[in-house]
């Protein structure tokens, strides 16, 4: 199937691993011209080497922190008007939360609801303006099934959910859609760090809580992140342009509800 997005551009944030770095291959490899943005210059530029390797795709990438005033910038100065919009960041720690004072909190919202608010809101209006845009949140499965030692998360993002849930409606008519992808458990490292969270509050090793979280999933697997990059390339396409506000979960079934 043709997205009939080739020839595109999108930013791809926390592009260098995990989900993100899977959203950017996948798009990459339809054809769309990618800037990849994360922190660490030498991992996000390798794999940009090897994105570039397999899919031929034009690829540029900005090594900035979005979470701040000066990254945000800085990326926007490299790709200012982007067609496609990838928002991501790495979640907050797990922990308790009682634990966290008014530091953590902002430190958690700036990551994970307004950033990704300050990025639509200086992309949003060109994509308008063409009649064209693709914007996609990688959130958490967690803002539909709440995990209590992911609190500063399930926070952050339910915010985010609110702010997208009202804005994705004035934009859809101008055919820019504003949906947010859900992942539940996948092959990551962000999911080793929640289950390590998890294991020393219950006193058990990693392994034995990374095989009850697998026993418990439907799927009987983590996700693999080609799944998920896959996804959100179908939701940057020219022919999902009737969905949007949508809170999107791949879990694996996980989720044992119906909406």
């Amino acid at each position: 199937m043709d997205l009939g997005i080739k020839g595109r551009s999108a930013i791809v944030c926390g592009a260098s691993r995990g989900l993100g770095r899977a959203c950017a291959e996948s798009l990459a490899r339809e054809g769309v011209q990618v800037l990849m943005a994360a922190r660490r210059p030498d991992v996000l530029e390798k794999a940009a080497e090897e994105i570039r390797a397999r899919t031929g795709a034009v690829i540029r990438t900005a090594a900035v922190d979005v979470t701040t005033p000066q990254g945000r910038a800085m990326l926007l100065s490299m790709l200012p008007d982007p067609d496609i919009l990838v928002t991501n960041a790495g979640g907050p720690p797990p922990g308790d939360f009682r634990d966290w004072d008014r530091d953590a909190w902002i430190r958690a919202l700036d990551a994970n609801m307004l950033t990704p608010i300050e990025l639509i809101k200086a992309t949003v209006d060109q994509m308008i303006s063409r009649k064209f845009g693709r914007i996609v949140n990688i959130t958490s499965g967690a803002v539909k099934a709440p995990i209590d030692v992911l609190g500063l998360s399930n926070g952050a993002r339910a915010g985010l959910t609110g702010f997208v849930a009202g804005l994705a409606r004035k934009t859809v008519r101008h055919n820019v859609t504003i949906n947010n992808l859900l992942p539940g458990p996948f092959d990551t490292d962000r999911i080793a760090a929640v289950l390590g969270g998890q294991a020393k509050a219950e006193g058990i090793t990693l392994e034995q809580a990374k095989a009850r979280r697998i026993a418990d999933n439907p799927a009987g697997r983590f996700g693999d992140p080609s799944e998920f990059g896959d996804a959100c390339a179908w939701i940057c396409s020219a022919q999902a342009g009737y969905m949007t506000g949508q809170n999107i979960l791949l879990d694996g079934g996980a989720f044992p509800g119906v909406l």
